[in-house]
């Protein structure tokens, strides 16, 4: 698609405060697409104006109302999901088979829940003498990463229009076409002008800008765990609310009795897919002593395949990171079995899909979030050992746990301390909360946990 010059606020392409722009970059050639508005605080305070000033006609609007908004727009992403397949490959650098399955599909899935959830949801109910209301928070300033850029997007911007508010949303500037394609599906689905606002722009500049304006009710945002934090710390000044998606390091356990093929061959695709950037991934996998070469092998061959399968990372910076990463785990002692730092092409942010054997729990590479296409194999000595080292990282978001018996994989998935677990590959759910323990966040995603973070509650007594 071509790149707006412009800002999607108060229903209308409108130009930039500013003359800064962006390059948006195709991570596999290293070819400019196009420019988009480096967008200022002056941008972001006229988003958040239009969206304070449209809030009360859209929260008042009936929930049937906003549900046929939101089905319209799944109805408008629908149509466009090839256009929104070829814009994700083209900023993100993913295969567009995988784009196709996941990047546009997904989102649609996530739109279409919030369309079920908005027509159906309780926003009231009687407790004892009491009437109890759920009501929208306000204006959210939404923050979103690359790495799934629509998915992303869906996911803070449906449950807020849902439960009632309005968003101002700050894309991530490596995917900001990916954003005006939404932009323009929102148009499309007739949402209301002011209740959803776009302004592209650098984080430290336009981020900042609207996690720190006095208009906005709620900031939610994905990405890093240390952003997260200045994000946390400028919201607990101002008493606001926050949801925040940050790191993962999640560890994906083979107990025993499970399928030892099947179980590292799922795991290591889970690593491999969208080029290792998704912060879910199970990057630590856990292996019986008793298995654990035979497991080294089957990762190191399954990696192999992936060579010509997965695309590039992001952009030049988050490439010289994680070989960067993969260097450091060679220099602590870590064994290369499969890919490693150097470059596989001469032109494109590639990096060879790695794994790495004899890792122990406090390694770097074992501790610290790589958001690229590498594997940490880890071996244990019993379930304890196991636990501990699951459970031995700052970060708490997802994992798996595999076993031949459902009863038992379900009782060890308990004593993890994350926010989602999948047992024997259980597949993805739009529905289900997403979102971490400890230092991966505050707050859940998707389903109705997701809804309710848009949401405050009051109670009149009779």
């Amino acid at each position: 698609m071509k790149a707006h010059d412009g800002m999607y606020i108060d229903g209308a392409w409108r130009p930039a405060a500013g003359t800064d722009t962006i390059e948006v970059v195709n991570p596999a050639d290293e070819q400019v697409l196009g420019r988009v508005p480096a967008g200022t605080a002056e941008d972001v305070d006229t988003a958040v104006r239009a969206a304070r000033a449209a809030f009360p006609a859209w929260a008042a609007t009936p929930p049937a109302e906003r549900a046929a908004r939101l089905g319209a727009l799944r109805d408008v992403l629908t149509a466009r999901k090839d256009e929104i397949a070829e814009t994700v490959t083209a900023e993100l650098g993913s295969p567009l088979s995988f784009s196709q399955a996941v990047h546009a599909t997904v989102p649609i899935l996530v739109a279409g829940s919030y369309a079920e959830l908005a027509a159906t949801y309780a926003f009231e109910e009687k407790v004892g003498n009491s009437t109890v209301y759920q009501e929208p928070i306000g204006v959210v300033g939404a923050i979103t990463p690359w790495n799934y850029p629509l998915h992303q997007i869906v996911a803070k911007v449906a449950p807020a229009l849902a439960a009632g508010c309005t968003v101002v949303l700050k894309p991530a500037e490596d995917t900001p076409l990916t954003a005006q394609l939404f932009a323009e599906a929102v148009a499309e689905a007739g949402v209301p002008a002011g209740v959803f606002n776009l302004v592209t722009g650098l984080g430290p500049v336009a981020g900042q800008a609207l996690a720190e304006h006095p208009d906005v009710d709620l900031v939610s945002f994905t990405g890093s765990t240390a952003v997260g934090r200045r994000i946390g710390a400028t919201a607990g000044a101002a008493v606001k609310r926050v949801a925040l998606e940050l790191g993962g390091k999640s560890a994906n356990v083979i107990l025993p009795s499970a399928d030892l093929a099947k179980a590292v061959n799922v795991g290591v695709a889970n690593v491999m897919s969208n080029s290792g950037q998704t912060c879910s991934a199970w990057t630590r996998m856990l292996v019986h002593a008793a298995q654990y070469e035979q497991a080294v092998e089957l990762a190191a061959t399954a990696a192999a395949k992936y060579g010509d399968r997965i695309g590039p990372v992001v952009n030049a910076k988050q490439q010289a990171r994680v070989r960067g990463y993969i260097d450091k785990g060679v220099a602590e002692g870590a064994r290369l079995v499969a890919g490693g730092p150097e470059s596989p092409r001469a032109q494109g942010y590639f990096v060879q899909p790695t794994v790495f054997a004899d890792v122990t729990p406090e390694m770097t590479i074992a501790q610290e979030e790589i958001f690229g296409p590498v594997l940490s194999v880890i071996p244990y000595e019993d379930e304890e050992d196991a636990v501990r080292i699951a459970n031995g990282t700052v970060y708490g978001l997802a994992g798996a746990v595999w076993a031949g018996d459902e009863a038992e994989a379900v009782a060890f998935a308990r004593r993890l301390d994350t926010g989602q677990v999948d047992i024997n590959g259980g597949r993805f759910n739009p529905s289900a909360p997403f979102g971490g323990y400890k230092q991966s966040g505050v707050g859940r995603e998707l389903g109705a946990h997701g809804l309710s973070e848009y949401l405050q509650t009051k109670s009149l007594q009779f």
